[in-house]
């Protein structure tokens, strides 16, 4: 768990930001935070994480199972508003800069 994160409010609304930090609270990826690549529709996103969800297989995700942090990679957010292409590499950069941890755990694969 990182310290000073304050988790936000029920998913329900859809107020997710595209480039917006989140945790898979269900399914495999359970405990992996996530960057949100792509708005769907009120109840899916995409996510990414750079490592094992790489962007070109983004995971589509129900809204509710997603916590949201008060973390937005605005980098990510410009280029993806603008058509950019954003690559894993910068994905995981950012968030291990933020101190998120993208290490794989025991049983998973590369």
């Amino acid at each position: 768990m990182i310290s000073g994160i304050k988790w936000g409010d029920d998913m329900e609304n859809n107020d997710l930001s595209l480039g917006q930090v989140v945790c898979s609270k269900s399914g495999r990826d359970k405990g992996r935070y996530m960057v949100v690549v792509e708005k769907i529709d009120s109840q899916y996103v995409k996510v990414a994480d750079g490592k094992i969800r790489k962007i070109e297989k983004a995971k589509k995700k129900k809204i509710k199972h997603l916590m949201k942090t008060n973390h937005i990679l605005f980098t990510i957010c410009n280029k993806l508003e603008t058509g950019q292409e954003v690559t894993n590499q910068e994905i995981l950069k950012q968030l291990q800069q933020l101190g998120y941890n993208t290490q794989l755990r025991k049983g998973e694969g590369v």
